[in-house]
């Protein structure tokens, strides 16, 4: 406990799956935590949990794919809370991830871009002042292992999902002079309920991993200082379901 006492985090996506377990775990390791949603009820579930368990947290309702609302978020959590140390991108609309080459839409390619790389884009760089005065910033931006093993029929998230992992490694590399730190997830986790009739998953250990047990910690671990000395990485929480995929 106490891993990120005194760090201020902002997630994206936060009001549910693994932005939601990321926001519950970095508050219980000491953070004061901003939920970002276009949820209202959401947002403000989350809040209320991290609160009723002692701890701190703002809800700011926000779009990630709109420049103006990620401009005022970052304002919004740096005047409540006095600056910004750690930046995790999670925020992405599954509702247009699938499509084939053939039959994919500059508009659902170009809602993917909004709200992929273009949103981690500009929510980095009106963070960037703050996370350099820190003087230990930390980004966690979410890649996929749909893009890297060019899963069938999700063209335009695959696309956005590595184009997330070529702005991580650049920013690694431009942003290692001011102790800013730039990294990647690519989970293989459960988050649509247990509702759903999903097939079992195909990874060496034989199921989708928990935001909660299996994501979060793995988050929690790049935003302190263990991980002080890995930058431009991507960290594969899948279960081993892209066991040297990327070569």
């Amino acid at each position: 406990m106490g891993r990120l006492t005194g760090k201020i985090a902002l997630i994206t996506g936060g009001s549910r799956g693994i932005g939601r377990a990321i926001a519950k775990k970095f508050s219980d390791e000491g953070a004061r935590v901003a939920v970002l949603s276009r949820s209202p009820d959401g947002v403000y579930s989350v809040v209320n949990e991290i609160q009723a368990a002692g701890g701190e947290a703002l809800p700011l309702i926000a779009d990630a794919s709109n420049a103006e609302d990620i401009k005022a978020a970052v304002e919004k959590i740096v005047a409540a809370y006095g600056g910004l140390d750690i930046l995790v991108n999670n925020a992405f609309d599954a509702t247009v991830a699938y499509a084939s080459i053939l039959d994919l839409s500059i508009d659902q390619f170009q809602r993917n871009l909004d709200m992929g790389p273009i949103a981690a884009l500009r929510f980095m760089q009106a963070a960037y002042p703050y996370l350099k005065a820190s003087g230990n910033g930390r980004v966690i931006n979410f890649g996929s292992m749909a893009g890297i093993t060019g899963l069938a029929g999700m063209g335009p998230y695959n696309m956005a999902k590595e184009a997330i992992r070529a702005l991580t490694r650049t920013a690694a590399r431009e942003w290692g002079r001011d102790n800013i730190t730039v990294n990647n997830l690519l989970p293989v986790a459960e988050t649509w309920g247990p509702e759903a009739h999903i097939p079992p998953a195909s990874n060496p250990l034989g199921r989708y991993g928990s935001p909660e047990d299996d994501i979060a910690p793995v988050a929690l671990f790049l935003a302190s200082q263990d991980a002080q000395f890995i930058t431009g990485s991507s960290l594969n929480p899948d279960g081993g379901a892209i066991i040297d995929s990327a070569r």
